[in-house]
């Protein structure tokens, strides 16, 4: 009898426990995105958005980054606005590192106050800048952190870089000293390509279409150029957001990352409690900063 009793008292604690946890939800990185205020989003200007259309009926549309590459930035705006990119095409796919375009081989004639050398903007001062650190180791780096949006490592010199996380575009260059002039550009279709940081010049990143050059087929000619044989896909035209009609302009916010709200996410996607056991960190580029379309009720 006393142990059929407790045996019994056993089984109704274990379905009251269940019951319990069942009822108790671990909150997740992607719930704090859900409760957020507009004041924790800062509209990304119309004038750091470049808007690529390509022969396939796809799109893409990349955000620049101004913060960390001026002059290259710069650069890119230029020749999206005057048309340099008409004939260029994506020409490069490498499996698991990048996609890249242009015009490929040949001297091309760079559109009027474009500058042919631009300086190594691999990195810049931490003047200026706050950031939010990650919480997790960065291996390389003496600390990984967010600013302005972006992810970012802190380096002994007291420089920050950029990060080559999935998505980020960068600029194609020759062997140093050359440092791009911004007329070919890659992005990063796989595992984050961190040995580039602070090696080419990073000018954005992919915040729509990513999909539409992860997904082509990859080349299967040196380092991943199309062969012979192969189809690069045209790009039919390259415009910058702030140049389009106010009705046709893509319009995207980014999470702040000095606002409480992004600083509990991090922690959250850091550790992903929600998933059962939580992990002690997380890499750099395994935290994706929040970026949406802008709410229809407030355009």
């Amino acid at each position: 009898m006393s142990l059929k009793l407790v045996t019994a008292a056993a089984l109704l604690l274990a379905t009251s426990t269940t019951a319990l946890a069942a009822e108790v939800k671990v909150k997740a990185p992607g719930d704090v995105v859900k409760a957020s205020s507009p004041a924790d989003w800062k509209e990304i200007h119309a004038d750091d958005l470049m808007v690529m259309n390509l022969a396939t009926g796809k799109r893409v549309v990349i955000q620049l980054a101004p913060l960390f590459a001026p002059v290259h930035v710069a650069n890119v705006k230029i020749m999206a606005r005057s048309g340099y990119w008409a004939k260029a095409t994506i020409y490069r796919v490498v499996d698991n590192w990048v996609t890249q375009w242009g015009l490929g081989d040949g001297e091309f004639k760079l559109p009027p106050k474009a500058v042919a050398r631009p300086p190594e903007e691999y990195e810049r001062p931490l003047t200026g800048l706050t950031l939010t650190p990650s919480g997790s180791p960065d291996p390389y780096s003496q600390m990984g952190a967010f600013t302005e949006g972006w992810p970012t490592a802190l380096q002994l010199n007291g420089n920050v870089n950029p990060v080559y996380c999935y998505g980020a575009v960068g600029v194609a260059r020759d062997a140093a000293p050359d440092t791009g002039s911004g007329s070919e550009l890659f992005t990063v279709i796989g595992t984050p390509a961190r040995r580039l940081d602070r090696n080419y010049a990073l000018v954005g990143r992919v915040i729509e279409g990513m999909e539409n050059l992860s997904a082509l087929p990859r080349g299967t000619g040196e380092m991943g150029v199309y062969a012979k044989d192969q189809t690069p896909t045209p790009i039919l035209s390259v415009r910058m957001a702030a140049d389009m009609p106010p009705a046709d302009r893509p319009r995207y916010e980014v999470m702040k990352s000095g606002s409480a709200a992004f600083a509990e996410y991090v922690d959250l996607a850091s550790h992903r409690r929600d998933y059962g056991v939580g992990s002690p960190g997380a890499a750099l580029c395994a935290i994706p900063v929040p970026i949406r379309k802008v709410p229809v009720e407030r355009r």
